[in-house]
């Protein structure tokens, strides 16, 4: 597995809050569960614990995302090297079921699922994921969604680095609202040069 694709992690969790609609699905065992890639060990170590333990993590890792939308790089970055040194990762190198076209093993670095609990091993491996993202991209790769009162975060990886929206939904009724707000501004100007 890529480092980078660990990143998408790091939006899971963030994600799982909304914070201007007041929902959060993180209450629960089963709800730190699913946050994991299927057959990650270190889903069986979750407990009551980490519920919060997750939220603190939540709420700093979108600080990350909420700063480089800002603008802010260096504030992002500071807040992602506080979470990389109090989750630090362990890497291993892997090859399973990859064989090249000699039939050697494709060796790549896998984050090793050696944690003492589920919140250590998910912020780990989400923080190291934000971090090859954030360096081999730019902090400007992250964002927070645009449409109103979404506020998710998402990982650009338009070519053009356009994205404004964490997805074609929000895009979409982010556009009609604007259609329909110029609209609104055209019959009313036109309501104002009748009188």
């Amino acid at each position: 597995m890529e480092l980078a694709s660990y990143a998408d992690l790091a939006v899971r969790l963030v994600n799982t809050e909304e914070p201007e609609r007041g929902t959060d699905t993180l209450t629960s065992v089963e709800a730190v569960r699913a946050l994991f890639s299927e057959g990650a060990r270190a889903a069986a170590l979750a407990d009551e614990s980490d519920v919060p333990r997750l939220r603190a993590v939540r709420t700093r890792l979108r600080g990350v995302f909420e700063a480089a939308a800002e603008g802010d790089e260096v504030r992002s970055v500071d807040l992602l090297n506080s979470l990389l040194m109090e989750y630090p990762v362990s890497p291993l190198i892997s090859g399973h079921d990859h064989l090249d076209d000699a039939g050697r093993p494709r060796w790549h670095l896998h984050l090793a699922d050696n944690s003492p609990t589920a919140t250590a091993h998910f912020s780990a491996v989400a923080c190291m994921g934000l971090a090859v993202h954030l360096t081999e991209l730019g902090a400007d790769r992250l964002g927070i969604c645009q449409a109103a009162p979404c506020r998710n975060a998402y990982l650009d990886t338009s070519t053009n680095r356009s994205r404004r929206y964490c997805s074609d939904r929000c895009a979409t009724r982010a556009n009609v609202a604007a259609y329909r707000a110029r609209k609104r501004q055209e019959a009313e100007a036109a309501l104002g040069t009748e009188s």
